[in-house]
């Protein structure tokens, strides 16, 4: 910032300061107002220091905005806002996605009915225990963009636009940088203890082994400020609809594992490590994005 201010200042006093009174310099060399060129090369100089101006000043306005720095909020298309941090060379949004549309806008259904949804596999999302004071929860359908039936139809985008839902290996790619940069509870860095760094300091049930989320939650709780919260998840099938509230959070990947099942990863009050399984696609499951 202070670099690229100074180089601002000197452009300004050179352009400045070659419009001198008198069309000689003391070098006895002849002087262009280049404000106003005549001569094709100064034309051509003007037209430089313009440019030249004009990047900096970009660079200058990302800075002011926070667009390149390791912090700051997106919004999307409803007008949600989506505090995000950098990890390394990604940059994860820290709070759960909230879209009832897709990015151009289409609305995504909310299915109430257990039975539609197990059997549904287009896009969905609900409220835990269908109740509007709780979390979102999406299919895989949902925030893949995958809108209908036909297999001809082209999906649509669910995370706004210069984003996207992370893949496994991005996943992978968060885990080995926060063990890597001393967010294991123990302060190691060779195994995967992160799971505290990464939970909210409220909402999880109590546990009674030292490193686990639920052991003194406002003890190295969310230390990577990743803030994960125990909404829990609504299963694919079973009596059963919802789950885990107060224990769990499960949140989605792009990662494909068969025709009716991808990857997720999950932090549950009792672990010490972010975990990853395999899900159906019908379960509704928290998302996070990850910037271009």
């Amino acid at each position: 910032m202070r670099k690229i201010f100074f180089c601002l200042i000197y452009i300004s006093t050179y352009s400045q300061g070659i419009k001198l009174n008198g069309p000689v310099s003391a070098e006895n060399n002849t002087i262009s107002n280049v404000a106003d060129p005549t001569e094709s090369q100064d034309a051509a100089t003007k037209a430089y220091i313009d440019a030249l101006i004009a990047s900096l000043q970009s660079q200058i306005d990302e800075l002011d905005t926070g667009n390149n720095s390791g912090s700051g909020n997106l919004t999307d298309i409803e007008g949600n806002k989506y505090d995000y941090l950098t990890y390394g060379s990604q940059v994860w949004t820290v709070e759960n996605a909230e879209m009832m549309t897709y990015a151009d806008g289409t609305s995504i259904p909310q299915v109430l009915n257990p039975n539609q949804w197990n059997t549904i596999t287009t896009g969905a999302w609900c409220y835990y225990d269908n109740d509007p004071t709780k979390g979102k929860l999406y299919n895989w359908y949902a925030v893949m963009g995958i809108h209908d039936t036909d297999p001809n139809t082209p999906n649509k985008e669910f995370a706004p636009e210069g984003w996207h839902l992370p893949t496994d290996a991005e996943w992978t790619a968060l885990e080995s940088f926060l063990m890597a940069n001393g967010y294991n509870y123990d302060k190691t860095t060779t195994e995967n203890k992160i799971a505290k760094s990464m939970a909210s300091t409220t909402g999880w049930e109590s546990s009674t082994n030292i490193g686990e989320i639920g052991f003194d939650p406002s003890f190295l709780n969310n230390s990577s400020g990743f803030n994960a919260f125990p909404v829990g998840f609504r299963s694919a099938g079973g009596v059963v609809n919802f789950v885990n509230e107060g224990r769990e959070a499960v949140f989605w990947t792009s990662t494909e594992t068969g025709t009716d099942s991808s990857l997720y990863r999950n932090l549950y009050y009792t672990y010490t490590s972010l975990r990853r399984n395999t899900s159906k696609m019908q379960s509704g499951f928290s998302v996070r994005f990850v910037r271009d």
